[in-house]
């Protein structure tokens, strides 16, 4: 009975904490975390549109430059919006085996970026995911970079046009790797050519500036990057676990990761002061957006937020270049879905993108051994069984105890049921009787409680692997099931779960209780009811567990009861 009532409260202390997860989601601010600075931006000026207004307005300021020996020269205004025609500048496709890029000759702007191995929907898989984009809902998204001097005079900043010397480039056929250069030069002797270097099957990009100096005097300036997203709050609902995911700008400072806020910006979100071996990016289900900055040079970082829009910026230090020298500026991006392989290769801690929560100590191991496994199986679907099954036998000793206290539980039913007849009206007397039962038969009522509690927060850690593991999304399983991170589409899996929950609960021993009797056996269909809307992923693992610990559990009960003929006899 008391390992029934534990059951009964894990099952909805999961429930309760998806709530709870999601109540703060929606109506909690973002916890306070020491160093940040986020720069909000001034009032939006009107326009046409006010979020192609606030877009203008961010993307227009630039990152000052501090001079050390001489004051540096005065930046120059952001351009009001709508005050001056848009240019009709070349854009410059690239496209590589995963990556296709539209980069515009004015600054080097990555208009586009669409992932070539990634549709929106499995059904549909010609409408490809577009991670930039300058038309659509989730547009104005795009990322710009440039080298600023303080705005004053002529710039190679990302409103700069450049030159290319052709109109489209592509990854041939046994070609490693694809360079794409843009070059532009102020007419007084400096002279700057980028360079973005993508690689066959990756999602990083190098970026290079190169500033040649033959003006006879030195040049001091510092490169940036920054991104321009539109930012949309999503409603938060249980029955679409995608909604859980979050949204939004995020950075690593070289010691702590932290996700930023966006509604209710925090003023002390950023760094400060500058930092090194950090990077930023602006964060999706699934795929992210990210800014890698020199590992070996400091950099700074802000935010800003206007309407709709946010601007994340990485600005590198002031440097120097001398009459007649060179000097390259260099810094990576990653553009693409959350491969926590190549995200770790690419930069440190960039595979917290692919964000666990709290259970991230449970769910990062669990990630590994799923992965490994999956890499001789090659199907997610039998990996979550195997790596169930496995998660079952590390815990075989610990579910044993617990399965035989329970088969003795189930043989003492008839007697304790008898005692809770005989003492019904005197509490103290029905708990001693109990105990001494217990006792004599050497039965603990709460050898069955760990194994419970321990389940609760692999289920969860479970859970958020599904729904948060690129690796898994669209993967197939068999038959119907064609996608484990998203919910049954014929609800079957729910169904055999809430077959197999009964089961167990009629192998168990029954409640005395006729009222907690009736409950029990309503539990699994309210599981049913809710679980019918999670990842089929996470389902096919409760199925898998389910049916190993009824396996377990009916042989146990057959030892026990062997034991207790041959103690009669």
């Amino acid at each position: 009975m008391d390992n029934q009532r534990l059951l009964l409260w894990s099952a909805l202390a999961v429930a309760v904490f998806l709530n709870v997860q999601a109540w703060q989601h929606d109506y909690t601010s973002a916890p306070e975390a020491p160093t940040a600075a986020v720069v909000p931006a001034g009032p939006a000026t009107t326009a046409a549109t006010p979020a192609a207004t606030a877009a203008k307005t961010l993307s227009d300021s630039l990152p000052g430059v501090a001079a050390t020996s001489a004051p540096a020269p005065e930046r120059a205004p952001p351009a009001a919006a709508g005050t001056a025609a848009p240019r009709s500048v070349p854009v410059v496709r690239v496209r590589t085996d995963v990556l296709e890029l539209a980069i515009s000759t004015e600054g080097g702007e990555i208009r586009e970026a669409t992932l070539l191995r990634y549709p929106r929907q499995k059904d549909a898989p010609d409408q490809l995911l577009s991670l930039l984009t300058v038309e659509g809902p989730d547009s104005p998204s795009v990322l710009q970079w440039g080298l600023t001097a303080g705005g004053a005079g002529a710039e190679p900043n990302h409103k700069a046009l450049f030159s290319s010397v052709a109109g489209s480039y592509d990854l041939k056929e046994g070609q490693r790797e694809l360079v794409v250069p843009l070059t532009w030069t102020d007419g007084a002797g400096l002279t700057v050519t980028r360079s973005i270097r993508l690689t066959r099957g990756s999602y990083a990009i190098d970026l290079t500036q190169h500033v040649e100096n033959a003006s006879g005097a030195p040049w001091r300036g510092r490169g940036y990057s920054q991104l321009l997203r539109h930012w949309e709050r999503a409603e938060r609902s249980m029955w679409n676990p995608e909604t859980s995911s979050f949204k939004g700008p995020a950075i690593y400072d070289g010691r702590k990761y932290q996700k930023l806020e966006v509604e209710k910006p925090n003023p002390d979100l950023l760094p400060k002061a500058p930092i090194t071996g950090g990077w930023a990016a602006a964060l999706q289900h699934h795929f992210v957006a990210a800014m890698i900055p020199d590992p070996a040079l400091p950099a700074e970082y802000g935010l800003e937020v206007q309407e709709k829009n946010f601007l994340l910026r990485v600005a590198g230090p002031i440097q120097e270049v001398a009459a007649g020298a060179a000097l390259d500026f260099k810094e990576k991006l990653f553009i693409g879905p959350k491969l926590q392989d190549e995200l770790a290769a690419t930069a440190p801690e960039l595979d917290r993108t692919a964000d666990y929560g709290r259970l991230t100590i449970l769910a990062r191991p669990l990630f590994w051994l799923l992965s490994h496994v999956h890499r001789v199986v090659g199907n997610w679907g039998f990996t979550i069984i195997i790596v169930t099954f496995l998660i079952k036998l590390c815990f075989y000793p610990l579910a044993q105890t617990s399965g035989r206290s329970m088969a003795r539980m189930r043989t003492l039913a008839p007697r304790m049921k008898l005692i809770q007849e005989r003492y019904k009206d005197d509490r103290e007397q029905l708990g001693k009787q109990m105990m001494e039962l217990y006792k004599r038969e050497k039965v603990n009522p709460l050898a069955g409680c760990l194994p419970i509690v321990v389940q609760i927060p692999v289920f969860i850690a479970f859970y958020w692997v599904l729904l948060e593991s690129v690796e898994m999304r669209q993967a197939p399983f068999l038959l119907w099931v064609q996608d484990l991170s998203t919910r049954d589409p014929y609800f079957v899996l729910p169904a055999i779960m809430g077959g197999a929950m009964f089961g167990q609960f009629k192998l168990n021993p029954a409640p005395p209780d006729p009222m907690q009797a009736k409950i029990f056996a309503f539990m699994p269909l309210v599981m049913t009811v809710m679980m019918a809307f999670f990842p089929a992923g996470l389902v096919l693992y409760w199925i898998t567990n389910t049916g190993l610990s009824i396996a377990q559990q009916w042989r146990i009960n057959q030892l026990v009861a062997v034991e207790d003929q041959k103690g009669r006899s």
